[in-house]
């Protein structure tokens, strides 16, 4: 043992277990050791205690038998916190374990602590009011994303190989693209929510950040299947990780769009990707074809139905809750509560439907998509929002008067909705239009969340010193198609496990 975490990945420390060249409780040790003296701030708690004994109690015949894992902090782990990552929580400790976790620790995982996350998961960001600002590993002072940017953090930091994540708008491939890690989206369904799964939106899925494909592979064998409490649950596959290396890519088609739904990309970023997919496409064999993909610009809409389950969570603590919460968040409630009727709940719907019939044409046309994971490498980690140069609305929550300001004007909008049906929908198209770039947060990732697909975020080598991540999108069920072709990839051009730094 060197002392420090393990900097391969997950699958090959359960080997150097069995093999007997290193062991579970030293490298647990290694990793508590290592969080202890890390300033990126991954970590919101640590139960060195309870982690040293499953650790001497390890059975590394189990797929992950022995190894230390961060829990993201919107799971629960019953007698941990739980917290949403939110001061509202903050004294809330878990009465259950989620089926995820359960799952994962009956793989033999060692839970060691619980990664930050944004509040509510509500934002790509690293930052809140109850664990102050998550650093990316690769520059100090640049975001790790969110809304799983502390597993993203921890991983590619090389304090632990393995932790969870969650992606309701693309929580694990923004982060995993800003990091450098592979983070995938898997079928809706894939890994089930229990116990306690909403019914809406219908975007979110489970899985966890990843240092190589055979990862991302054996986690989703683990935790996948179906569970009676949440009835959107997927049957288990027969075996991702087994099926690795074993499926026939040549002559499927591709379309590469790197800016996809039109969504802005940072300089520079269109040209790294596309040079990043043509390689990919030439080292797999498939045909790139060109296909128009036009989407509809659906994100604000969707943005303000997702609110429904915070308030069904915050229950009556709201509106008195909100002076706990961040203003970006708090702030979206009120925007939903104003904006959102049975009107725009209509429109909501159109558009999914619209979306769905389009996207469902692409996939009669091509196997794969090819995309940008983010507009462009990690922004300040302090920033609130994922639009560094900001917006009208961010400008408008910057100082207590905007707030105050904004506030009045929704309670007017409110009032006068009751009267004028479609104001609301009116008014989300006017916002749409003039906060661009607030809109697009996730624009890249939130279409597969919202269509019910795979996708997967693969390190595509830096911008500026920077990770970029390359986002492929496959068909339904055919998870399987996009750990071949990140394979692929990984075998070709492999990546750093670990941030140089």
């Amino acid at each position: 043992m060197s002392g420090r975490p393990w900097t391969g990945d997950a699958c090959g420390l359960v080997a150097a277990f069995r093999a007997g060249e290193r062991s579970p409780l030293e490298e647990l040790d290694a990793s508590l050791a290592a969080i202890e003296r890390s300033s990126l701030n991954a970590f919101s708690h640590v139960d060195p205690e309870r982690a040293r004994v499953a650790a001497a109690a390890a059975d590394v015949s189990l797929p992950f038998g022995g190894v230390p894992t961060g829990i993201k902090e919107l799971e629960q782990l019953e007698g941990w916190p739980d917290t949403e990552a939110s001061l509202v929580f903050a004294d809330r400790i878990a009465d259950h374990t989620s089926v995820h976790v359960e799952r994962l620790v009956g793989g033999g995982a060692i839970p060691l602590g619980l990664t930050t996350a944004s509040e509510f998961g509500g934002l790509n960001v690293s930052t809140t009011r109850l664990n102050g600002v998550t650093h990316n590993p690769w520059r100090h002072g640049r975001t790790s994303g969110g809304s799983s940017g502390g597993s993203a953090s921890a991983v590619a930091g090389g304090l632990v190989s393995l932790a969870t994540g969650g992606d309701g708008g693309g929580s694990i491939r923004i982060p995993a693209g800003y990091t450098g890690l592979v983070g995938m989206k898997g079928t809706f369904g894939r890994i089930p929510r229990s116990p306690n799964a909403f019914s809406r939106p219908n975007t979110i899925v489970l899985g966890n950040l990843a240092r190589s494909v055979r990862d991302a592979a054996r986690y989703f064998d683990v935790c996948g299947g179906v569970d009676p409490r949440d009835p959107t649950s997927l049957p288990r596959h027969p075996g991702f990780e087994a099926g690795l290396g074993t499926h026939e890519l040549r002559g499927m088609k591709v379309a590469i769009i790197p800016a996809l739904g039109g969504i802005p990309l940072e300089a520079g970023v269109e040209d790294h990707v596309r040079k990043a997919a043509e390689r990919l496409v030439a080292d797999a064999g498939l045909v790139a074809v060109d296909v128009d993909v036009a989407l509809p610009n659906f994100i604000a809409h969707w943005m303000m139905g997702n609110t429904s389950t915070l308030l069904a969570e915050l229950g009556d603590r709201w509106p008195a809750c909100a002076s706990e919460m961040t203003a970006e968040v708090a702030t979206g409630v009120r925007l939903s509560q104003s904006l959102y009727n049975l009107r725009t709940a209509a429109r909501a719907e159109l558009l999914r439907i619209e979306l769905n019939e389009r996207l469902a044409d692409v996939f009669d046309r091509v196997d794969f998509v090819i995309t940008a994971t983010n507009p462009g490498p990690a922004f300040p980690a302090e920033s609130p929002t994922s639009n560094p140069s900001g917006s009208t609305i961010e400008s408008a929550l910057s100082a207590p008067a905007g707030r105050a300001a904004l506030r009045t004007a929704l309670g007017i909008t409110r009032a006068a909705s009751a009267a004028v049906t479609n104001l609301p929908d009116r008014l989300l198209d006017a916002f749409s239009r003039r906060n661009a770039d607030f809109v697009a947060m996730g624009g890249l990732t939130v279409t597969s969340n919202v269509y019910g697909n795979p996708a997967i975020s693969i390190p595509a080598g830096t911008l500026d010193g920077l990770p970029i991540g390359m986002q492929v999108l496959g068909r339904h069920h055919e998870d399987e198609l996009l750990f071949e072709l990140a394979l692929v990839e990984e075998r070709e051009r492999p990546w750093p496990l670990v941030a140089p730094t």
